[in-house]
Formats: structure tokens, C-alpha cells, sequence
């Protein structure tokens, strides 16, 4: 019977050293991802290959030592593309910095759909979403949702 109450108090100083460490966590918030410029750097008739200028603005006291984006791009409400980036970069305390993204479509699912619900517009809608993936610390992943627009002059 003792060694059953011993376990108990065991069992609940670790939930209670769990949930004091979680409650140490910095409490960060999600930074501003926003498109900056769009190039097109290959394609064909099947696939595309666009470079995709990301301003990432950091709100938070320190810097964010982030290791990759896993994203989703939506144009006009339509997906557009999906992925996760692998190269790392820093995003200082309460700064920003730019990053490129590789991103590749394929003219039927995408391109060809945004196309026909541009008619003639000079500026694209756009919503990223998902989560920055951080290097190091107790919060590994921070989520955020950006829209905005993008001017069509920036595609090059």
C-alpha cells in the first residue's frame, strides 16, 4: 500500500515538472510572412519552376532560428502550390529578413486555372499559410496565415 501512494506522489511530481516546464515556454508570436516578388525561373507545358520572394517579419524579443517553412500558397482561393523548404535562416529580434522559396506547379492544376480567373486583373490574391520551423528552443513550430496581394508586374 505504501509503495503504491509513493508511486502516485512519484507520478504526479513529474506531471507537475512537465506543466511547470510548459508553462515556462516562451510564448511567441507567429511572424509576418508576406510575397514580395514572384519569378517564374523554368517551365513547360506540365511544369513550372517559380522563385518566390517571402518578407518574414519577427514580432517577437528574440530571434528565430528557423530551419525550414512548411507552407501552402493559395492564388485567387485556389491551391496553388504546397511544400516544405529546408534552408535555414535567422530572423532577427523584432526585425526582418527576405527568403527565397522554390516553388514548383503544373500548368493543369494551377497555372492554367489562375489564368482564367485573373481576366485582366493587374494584382493576384494570395493567402500563405502553415508553420515556421524552428532550429532550437521548447517551441518547435509556430503557425501562421498572411494575404495580401501581388502585384502582376512583379512576375517575371
Amino acid at each position: 500500500m505504501k509503495l503504491v501512494a509513493t508511486l502516485r506522489a512519484a507520478a504526479l511530481a513529474v506531471l507537475l515538472t512537465f506543466a511547470g516546464c510548459s508553462s515556462l515556454a516562451p510564448k511567441l508570436e507567429a511572424p509576418r510572412v508576406t510575397i514580395v516578388r514572384v519569378a517564374m525561373t523554368s517551365g513547360d507545358i506540365f511544369s513550372q519552376n517559380f522563385l518566390v520572394q517571402l518578407n518574414v517579419q519577427n514580432p517577437n524579443d528574440r530571434e528565430l532560428p528557423i530551419k525550414g517553412i512548411d507552407y501552402k500558397l493559395f492564388l485567387q482561393g485556389d491551391s496553388f502550390a504546397e511544400g516544405v523548404s529546408a534552408r535555414p535562416f535567422v530572423v532577427p529580434a523584432l526585425g526582418e529578413t527576405d527568403f527565397d522559396l522554390t516553388v514548383r506547379t503544373n500548368f493543369v492544376s494551377s497555372v492554367g486555372r489562375l489564368l482564367t480567373r485573373l481576366n485582366g486583373k493587374k494584382t493576384v490574391e494570395y493567402i500563405i499559410e502553415g508553420k515556421v520551423l524552428l532550429q532550437s528552443g521548447l517551441v518547435r513550430n509556430i503557425p501562421f496565415q498572411e494575404s495580401g496581394t501581388v502585384d502582376l508586374s512583379t512576375i517575371r
